[in-house]
């Protein structure tokens, strides 16, 4: 009886040691989120805006929906219209340092000069004193600016090294419209989301214009000045002119870890492939939660009704935010069924909202204007 008795006692001991140090079970990680009545008491930042106006009315409207906004100066071939763009983004700025972020963009003109570089660098580091915190460039490179020999001048042009070291240097980030969506260069009738506007700007219209670079070259020559200059902090315009496929948008973001997105006018683009994977889409958003921000690509212009134009942008923004923060449906002009919101958790909306950008823009929002 001892010989057996030894034996079982060492059987249940071996079994207690492995029943106590058996893994605990992970504990379930419960999401929070908001709701659409939240849009209300959350600060936000609208990441693309061209806020235009002589006067500081529109933001002091826009408080009211805790919205800021990095307000850009796009270029502009006339002179004066470019001019005027930079003066109001300062005036904006001046009355509202809290809640606006100053984008100034750089004249072509002159390109070809032996100066032109060390012209354009003195031309930004005015537009710095005068309070920017960053630089935009835009689809004009690559899609309509030539040089004396009549060739388009491409992004990644060695001309550009100087000005992206300089910025590299003073610590200024860039964002970039390069490119158009693909759908530009497909015929409007093959068009899902971006009919409208190519419809009523055919000189954008690439489909019109074989001539031109290709979809394809657009975005190498983006890339290129990526790898051309890996410190630059920068910024993909419109979901970085990838907005058809988020496959294709995280392979971008994998292959430059440095890079962020902004989604201006293009969340329709993103509303689209949910209808065709919701899943696909929200699981994009939170894997990459920490390299995407809210945009739109508001336009106020100089001799625009605030009322019309601030009731107009908050149709938008509680659209957006029911699709991006809720699970309810959204109407979405351009299909033909609502879309089921992604129901993000609150830390990734929080990111996309506001997070993001006072990351992208870290010493930029100052003190009230006394």
């Amino acid at each position: 009886m001892k010989k057996l008795f030894v034996p079982v006692l060492l059987a249940f001991a071996v079994a207690a040691c492995q029943r106590t140090e058996a893994p605990a079970a992970e504990p379930e990680i419960v999401e929070e989120h908001y709701t659409a009545a939240d849009f209300d008491s959350v600060d936000k930042v609208d990441f693309h805006a061209h806020i235009h106006a002589r006067d500081g009315e529109f933001v002091d409207r826009a408080r009211e929906d805790r919205f800021r906004f990095v307000n850009i100066a796009t270029h502009a071939a006339d002179p004066d219209e470019m001019r005027t763009r930079h003066e109001t983004v300062f005036t904006q700025l001046q009355a509202h340092p809290d809640r606006v972020v100053a984008v100034v963009s750089f004249p072509m003109a002159g390109w070809d000069d032996d100066d032109w570089a060390e012209r354009t660098i003195r031309y930004l580091d005015d537009a710095f004193e005068q309070g920017a915190a960053g630089v935009k460039v835009w689809k004009n490179i690559g899609m309509e600016f030539r040089d004396e020999s009549g060739d388009l001048v491409m992004m990644d042009d060695p001309g550009f090294d100087p000005i992206f070291a300089h910025l590299v240097e003073k610590g200024i980030p860039v964002i970039g419209h390069l490119g158009e969506p693909r759908e530009c260069w497909l015929p409007v009738e093959e068009m899902v989301i971006h009919k409208g506007y190519f419809s009523t700007h055919p000189e954008y219209h690439m489909y019109l214009h074989p001539e031109m670079p290709s979809y394809e070259d657009q975005l190498a020559a983006r890339d290129g000045l990526l790898k051309r200059n890996p410190e630059l902090r920068f910024a993909g315009a419109h979901l970085a002119s990838l907005e058809w496929s988020v496959d294709e948008l995280a392979a971008f973001l994998d292959r430059f870890p440095g890079v962020m997105v902004e989604t201006a006018a293009r969340v329709p683009d993103l509303q689209y492939q949910s209808s065709l994977d919701r899943e696909k889409v929200r699981a994009f958003m939170i894997e990459y939660q920490d390299r995407i921000a809210y945009g739109t690509d508001l336009t106020v212009g100089p001799s625009a009704a605030t009322e019309e134009a601030i009731a107009a942008a908050r149709t938008r923004w509680r659209s957006d935010w029911r699709y991006f923060a809720t699970d309810l449906p959204v109407e979405v002009g351009r299909l033909e069924e609502p879309v089921q919101g992604l129901n993000l958790p609150k830390t990734v909306v929080d990111k996309l909202y506001r997070l993001n950008a006072e990351r992208f823009f870290p010493d930029a929002w100052g003190p009230p204007a006394s």
